[in-house]
């Protein structure tokens, strides 16, 4: 598999060295705009119907939320899962034995507020101790995005960090350093990013009359245990459908029926919008 990652020119050191240097790294072009087009389809009709369930869409802000989904529910989740790139970034930092555990996406709509600078979870031994990552974050935007859609904001290298107080949320007297590290990063449709979840980040005000879903794949090592805030399930028709090798890097229940999904990774501090940078 390695051999095959290389030839097409995805370069384990080049991945390495992105994402144990900024934290992020990306590839162009990775899927068609008619695939992208698709995607936002199954999207838009998935938030219509998480809307209309009570704890369907997890408030992240402002007009800001966040819905996990189920992967079948997506036309395109077998290609995403099995894209050769996505492939060769997770054996190269997580191992070959990596698990895909999260399938979700984040709708910053108008209005939208900045978010405080924060990382998606507190970072665990393996990375404050051992300086290993065990995570990584996929996205995936479904709009060319505008500097007034409320770009995604990083802070390359800030994985690293460790800091008092709140696991998640540094204190407000350590954002001028990620403001003077700040990047915005402007994706367009068909483009594809991976980071570690613990680069601090956060998305800027949207000031659009667009709102601006992005798919979220999370993966992680076989010792990580960020399965437990999700709950990705599959209908065992679904299940066996897969190719093989996407199959067995999945981190799921197996179910005769869907069931509505129990959505636990709830981040309280995301809440409450800032209204300057």
């Amino acid at each position: 598999m390695e051999a095959q990652h290389q030839s097409a020119g995805f370069e384990t050191a080049d991945i390495m060295r992105g994402l144990y240097g900024d934290g992020i790294i990306g590839l162009r072009g990775a899927f068609s705009r008619e695939f992208i087009q698709e995607l936002r389809q199954d999207i838009d009709a998935l938030f219509g119907e998480a809307q209309a369930r009570p704890g369907g869409a997890l408030n992240r802000g402002p007009n800001r939320f966040y819905v996990e989904v189920h992967p079948e529910r997506l036309r395109g989740f077998a290609a995403i899962a099995g894209h050769p790139w996505v492939m060769a970034v997770c054996s190269a930092v997580l191992g070959p034995d990596y698990r895909l555990v999260e399938v979700g996406f984040d709708v910053p709509g108008p209005g939208a507020m900045h978010q405080p600078w924060h990382r998606d979870f507190a970072s665990p031994p393996e990375t404050a101790q051992g300086r290993r990552l065990s995570s990584l974050a996929f996205n995936i935007t479904t709009i060319d995005v505008t500097e007034d859609m409320g770009p995604f904001e990083i802070a390359p290298g800030t994985q690293w960090d460790l800091y008092g107080g709140d696991p998640m949320f540094p204190d407000a007297a350590l954002w001028p350093r990620y403001e003077a590290l700040a990047q915005r990063k402007l994706p367009r449709m068909g483009d594809i990013s991976a980071r570690s979840a613990l680069t601090i980040h956060r998305g800027t005000a949207n000031r659009s009359n667009l709102s601006r879903p992005v798919l979220v794949v999370g993966a992680d090592a076989p010792d990580a245990t960020n399965a437990i805030r999700h709950d990705l399930q599959m209908s065992r028709a679904y299940h066996e459908s897969l190719p093989e090798a996407v199959r067995k890097h999945l981190s799921c229940r197996v179910v005769e029926e869907l069931e509505p999904i129990h959505q636990a990774h709830t981040i309280e501090g995301l809440k409450m919008g800032v209204t300057m940078g």
